[in-house]
């Protein structure tokens, strides 16, 4: 193997490599760092860099695992002992965790390599990568737009080919939404499948999850076998996978009864190169024999005004968190100027208006088993518009009032799925005139991520994607 062809291999292929010793782990981590080197300085992915950790795995012996010797990079929001993780925000910009997260343990026993950690946004709160700590990661199709969030700068480091796969995680959209934007796999799983401990039991009350995005659907499903499962501290678990998610792409799909919409899901148009994509991939499914309907949900709550309220709650417990590590009160210069009003937006609130947004995300997830009771997947455009440009969401402007606005024309139909904890994926089958890729969305039902596999291990076949790379590229 010649350098050059490391671009060739995902995460599995790379694996198998080293497995049949044709190549070691320290020559695919110095070619790692050589890509991150030429190709990271045009669109700021990587922020936190521990070349010496990853060097010390190896010298010490990697597990035996599914990906022993893959180069890794964790999203700056998981800790792993030793190493700095800042989340973004200036306030932490020094911090070194003094233990792993559950998730950074399950990948340093799958064998992977961590060699860094990728971008995001202050502590995930927005659907592009712009942090006022590191500046903001650019997408390797056009360097003029965001990568997506909050996962941008994992999403744009494998769209980029610096790895194959990278950590990522999702509570409103953070795994969908850069995977749409950059032009990679991503698919968020069913609520408890991964968990977060071990210092939380659930994050953003029950959105949260880690997983993953990749460029083959093979390397999620192997991941996903990695890392899921309950801990001891787990406060709920997922309904347990029938076989390996590993088998479940080997499997047809079947014929699907699937539905679809080229709408917003507050029923608003939207960009007509999105729609007539969501309308072609449909034309294509009826194609592999599905059975295609257009139809959509009807939600009974709004899922922004459910997300402002969880999310800023858990803002401001992380504001009071910090404070309490620094041993002083926070001052305005401490956080971004969203991060601050998302806190004391929270301080308007009472526990019975946390209670009534429970509530609601409740009968969201309610209506949406309703829905699926008649299908088996959903389709609908993971974002729709094309991703945004750097700066056009402002989390240092005096006035925010231009974030919700933007959010609701961006990417309104993400978090739905969070809130009803449904396994849900964006596939990259679309492009624009531009070039700027548009991911496609499929949801299941609650628990199933084994049917979402079979039809992106099928859909991988018919539109392949992985040769598809963008102008900015290792």
């Amino acid at each position: 193997m010649t350098f050059k062809e490391y671009g060739n291999y995902d995460g599995l292929g790379l694996a198998d490599l080293v497995r049949s010793k044709q190549v070691s782990a320290t020559e695919l981590l110095d070619e790692a760092l050589a890509r991150m080197d030429r190709i990271d300085p045009q669109i700021n992915a990587i922020v936190v860099k521990h070349e010496d950790y990853a060097r010390k795995q190896i010298e010490i012996g990697l597990p035996h695992g599914p990906f022993t010797g893959v180069p890794f990079l964790l999203k700056d929001l998981e800790i792993l002992a030793g190493t700095r993780t800042t989340s973004g925000a200036s306030v932490l910009k020094n911090f070194v965790a003094d233990h792993d997260g559950t998730a950074a343990s399950r990948f340093l026993a799958a064998g992977l390599t961590i060699f860094g950690k990728t971008s995001s946004p202050e502590f995930g709160l927005m659907p592009t990568t712009e942090s006022r700590l590191f500046g903001p990661t650019r997408n390797p199709w056009n360097l003029d737009h965001s990568s997506g969030g909050s996962s941008g700068g994992a999403a744009a480091a494998v769209a980029a080919r610096i790895l194959p796969v990278a950590h990522a995680s999702d509570g409103g959209g953070s795994i969908r939404i850069p995977a749409s934007a950059s032009g990679v796999f991503g698919l968020k799983p069913t609520r408890a499948r991964t968990p977060l401990g071990p210092d939380r039991g659930e994050g953003w009350g029950g959105f949260s999850c880690n997983h993953v995005v990749s460029i083959s659907v093979r390397d999620s499903a192997a991941m996903l076998d990695a890392i899921q499962g309950p801990e001891p501290s787990s406060p709920y678990v997922a309904p347990p996978p029938e076989r390996p998610y590993m088998q479940e792409i080997t499997r047809d799909p079947g014929k699907l009864r699937i539905f679809f919409t080229d709408r917003s899901a507050y029923g608003d148009d939207i960009d007509p190169e999105i729609a007539s994509a969501v309308r072609d991939v449909a034309k294509m499914l009826a194609g592999l024999g599905h059975h295609i309907e257009e139809r959509a949900p009807s939600l009974p709550a709004d899922p922004a005004a459910v997300m402002s309220t969880i999310v800023a709650a858990n803002t401001a417990l992380t504001v009071r968190l910090i404070a309490q590590r620094l041993g002083r009160p926070v001052t305005d210069n401490d956080f971004e100027k969203l991060t601050l009003a998302s806190a004391r937006n929270a301080e308007k609130t009472n526990s019975a208006d946390y209670v009534a947004a429970q509530l609601a995300a409740y009968q969201i997830s309610r209506s949406l088993a309703t829905f699926f009771s008649e299908c088996d997947v959903f389709l609908s455009p993971t974002l729709c518009t094309p991703p945004i440009r750097i700066g056009e969401l402002n989390t240092m402007a005096d006035d925010l009032s231009h974030i919700s606005v933007v959010l609701r024309r961006y990417m309104p139909g993400t978090a739905m799925f969070n809130m009803s904890g449904q396994p849900a994926m964006s596939v990259p089958l679309a492009w624009n005139t531009a070039g700027l890729p548009l991911g496609m969305m499929f949801a299941a039902r609650f628990g199933d991520e084994a049917t979402l596999f079979r039809l992106a291990a099928q859909l991988e076949k018919v539109r392949p994607w992985k040769d598809k790379k963008p102008p900015i590229c290792a």
